[in-house]
């Protein structure tokens, strides 16, 4: 067959990107560039009507390694050193994984005579910037943590009134990550409180990626995008298939808000803690994927599975949460259980995840008005977890059959115009 006219292909594409943006309800306003200068589109770029933080950093979302889920305080400069040797020897800083992040504990419980943050002299005796050194050494970056109040259970210090001295001492550290967390407020609103940091990170002269994490209390969604690169949109994660779920539909609901240079966080990757199965681990990656959450590893990664692993450097997934389109995908289906996530991609395409949450096998079936394609549309398939093409064309729909319990199929789909 000869290839379908120019102008035939763009009204395909127009309508897809009317389609999708129908999804899009919490949007302020949208703009869709569509013609490239020879009058094709190339990719759909939306515009939410506010403006991202211009730092330069998070254009897609971020991916490394915070151990708290797995060793909350128990983590010392030479574990972290470790996990940096491990992020390397396992090729998994060629997947995209960069950050190695502390989170709370490292500090000592009491500033020293001058206001300064100190590091825990048994936990850290080296000090932070040799840390910094060694994961920088390594090509990665490293992230420190701290939060929007005055103290907490663990005893660190808080920031909170010592923004500009704290933001300072990040940078003397080579710091490039902050998760900035949300204890003891002091009664201030969170809007203030991090907006506060965000001015400090500002006046350093160190490019500092700022991850708001005040868990969602505020909607950070509708006001973190111009001080922050991310942005919690829900509790704690806990190391099981409920809590994973639960935070899968928050996130979702603010889909609309994420983009290039700040994203909806749902909180840490449990793969590998070993509670959820291989399974329910596969899902839960393919959908902080498909959501362009940020991929932060929260496992032991010096010690993994094979399958923990296997999950951890999916390239053809994480290809997917790091498209530099940068739209979240959205559940766009779902009856009993049997759900239809989808998301556009550069180039046309479209990610798809068929989710079965139910407690038995069944067939899925995404249906092309629910994706974004127009019916007539011909496509080929990419089983992204299987790593082969199936050897037919689709178009209309797409069903996966016998889906096991709590299981995934994921596929890019690729528009054909022969």
């Amino acid at each position: 067959m000869s290839p379908l006219p120019d102008r035939i292909v763009l009204v395909v594409i127009l309508v897809f990107a009317v389609s999708w943006s129908r999804w899009e309800d919490k949007v302020l306003g949208r703009e869709i560039a569509l013609l490239d200068d020879d009058g094709l589109s190339r990719q759909i770029h939306l515009q939410r009507g506010r403006h991202m933080l211009a730092n330069g950093l998070g254009r897609t979302p971020q991916m490394g390694w915070n151990g708290w889920n797995h060793f909350h305080c128990d983590v010392d400069e030479n574990l972290v050193r470790e996990i940096a040797d491990a992020m390397v020897s396992t090729g998994l800083h060629k997947l995209g994984y960069e950050y190695v992040n502390l989170d709370g504990c490292w500090a000592e419980s009491s500033r020293d005579n001058e206001g300064n943050l100190v590091p825990s002299k048994s936990k850290f005796p080296s000090g932070m910037k040799a840390v910094a050194d060694y994961i920088h050494g390594k090509g990665l970056k490293f992230g420190i943590y701290s939060y929007a109040g005055v103290s907490y259970g663990t005893g660190q210090p808080g920031s909170l009134g010592s923004e500009d001295r704290d933001a300072t001492a990040f940078a003397s550290w080579d710091a490039d990550y902050l998760k900035y967390d949300n204890f003891h407020n002091d009664s201030m609103s969170e809007r203030e409180r991090y907006l506060r940091m965000h001015n400090a990170l500002a006046k350093v002269k160190r490019p500092i990626f700022y991850g708001v994490c005040d868990w969602g209390v505020d909607d950070p969604a509708t006001w973190a995008g111009p001080i922050g690169n991310s942005w919690r949109t829900t509790r704690d994660i806990r190391n099981s298939w409920a809590s994973m779920t639960s935070n899968a539909d928050k996130n979702d609901a603010w889909a609309s808000y994420a983009g290039p240079g700040g994203w909806n966080d749902p909180d840490l990757l449990e793969v590998g803690n070993g509670n959820m199965t291989t399974e329910e681990y596969r899902s839960h990656f393919s959908i902080w994927a498909i959501m362009k959450s940020p991929l932060l590893m929260s496992c032991d990664i010096r010690n993994m599975d094979a399958d923990t692993f296997e999950i951890l450097s999916a390239k053809e997934v994480i290809s997917v949460n790091q498209d530099a389109l940068g739209v979240q995908g959205k559940k766009v289906s779902s009856e009993g259980g049997l759900e239809v996530w989808a998301g556009p991609l550069t180039d046309n395409r479209v990610a798809v995840v068929l989710w079965n949450r139910r407690d038995s096998e069944a067939d899925i079936t995404a249906h092309w008005a629910d994706i974004g394609l127009p019916p007539t549309t011909v496509v080929t398939v990419r089983d992204l977890w299987q790593h082969r093409s199936w050897p037919s064309t689709y178009h209309g729909s797409l069903t996966a059959p016998s889906i096991c319990s709590h299981c995934v199929k994921m596929f890019i789909l690729s528009p054909t115009h022969a």
